[in-house]
């Protein structure tokens, strides 16, 4: 950071899937630890503490694997992606956060994760899921608070290009077919009140990375979300995904990724986006066009037609999967909001 940590942050992360608990790895750094009265530069692994606070707003629509399963057996929310944000978020991700994970190989439990079965039984006893998470994260010490989208028990359409309507997240994510519309089911499926208080108080909103329509714009879709983010007087950062996505964005440039969200949420709710320009290995490319997918194309004078600023740089890490780097994606969000 060249900046001096004068000025501390409130951020609110919102998306769901592998892209925001990526990306909360990333902003943990730079949040004080669990308990410490004291905002100071000791508290926060040796870099400026830049975030008083942090808040994600993770979508709750998943109806497969173990979430899949609880959501029908128990009635209840869908925990994997939340579980995912709080292990994320977790003071020590390595004892409570592996027993977290940990995901049953045998027997009636199969496929389930310890920590989806912890949070259906928490959602069990105090009988309130948003519940369940805040005290699931004060166990794992998290450093920042976790907020589902929406507490109703909501199911995503979605209507596909050939004007056929297909209901679910595995039949969407399934299906040959374009998307052209996204649904909620009830449509009037509210937000938590303090999911639009962490929004009207941000000093910096992310969205994404994350699959386009079922970890990004499910969250524009409940009743709120979008005209807060649109009143917003944050810093409205897009991180746009480094691939398409079969069966969600195939074929769409950086460009077309901003105009389905937008169309989606109806207003204006980004001042910037997050593009990766660097060009990937060949082996990356390769891989991954086996699934037909290829980099998305960063169109920039496109997305400033859009009211968007494109914010360029090299944001890629080429592991055995391809993922955003988090600490250098993490740094740049913050350096814009400090700069406004």
């Amino acid at each position: 950071m060249s900046k001096p940590d004068s000025k501390q942050l409130r951020v609110v992360a919102i998306g769901g899937g592998t892209g925001l608990s990526t990306l909360l790895r990333g902003l943990k750094r730079y949040v004080a630890a669990p308990g410490t009265k004291q905002l100071s530069p000791e508290n926060c692994s040796n870099i400026p503490c830049l975030i008083r606070e942090l808040s994600a707003i993770v979508t709750v629509t998943d109806d497969g694997g173990s979430s899949g399963r609880l959501r029908e057996d128990l009635n209840m929310l869908p925990p994997g992606d939340v579980r995912n944000c709080m292990v994320a978020l977790s003071e020590d991700e390595h004892l409570l956060s592996r027993l977290f994970q940990h995901r049953f190989a045998s027997g009636d439990l199969q496929g389930h994760s310890f920590g989806n079965l912890f949070l259906a039984a928490l959602t069990g006893i105090t009988g309130d899921f948003a519940q369940a998470v805040q005290t699931s994260s004060q166990i794992l010490a998290t450093r920042g608070r976790i907020y589902p989208s929406t507490t109703a028990y909501a199911t995503l359409a979605a209507q596909m290009d050939d004007g056929s309507l297909v209901y679910g997240e595995t039949n969407i994510t399934a299906s040959k077919r374009s998307i052209v519309e996204l649904m909620l089911e009830p449509s009037d499926a509210g937000p938590l009140p303090e999911s639009l208080e962490a929004i009207a108080n941000a000093d910096l909103i992310t969205l994404g990375p994350g699959s386009l329509y079922t970890s990004l714009i499910t969250n524009l879709l409940v009743r709120g979300i979008p005209e807060a983010l649109a009143a917003s007087k944050a810093t409205r950062v897009y991180i746009c995904n480094l691939m398409t996505q079969a069966n969600e964005s195939l074929g769409l440039t950086a460009s077309q990724h901003i105009e389905k969200i937008l169309d989606h949420a109806g207003a204006q709710i980004f001042d910037y986006a997050l593009v990766n320009v660097a060009p990937l290995r060949k082996e990356t490319i390769v891989q991954y066009a086996r699934e037909g997918q290829e980099p998305i194309e960063a169109d920039l004078e496109r997305i400033r037609a859009l009211g968007v600023e494109p914010i360029t740089g090299n944001f890629a890490h080429e592991g055995e999967v391809l993922r955003h780097s988090y600490d250098h994606v993490a740094e740049t969000v913050l350096q814009l909001a400090l700069n406004q």
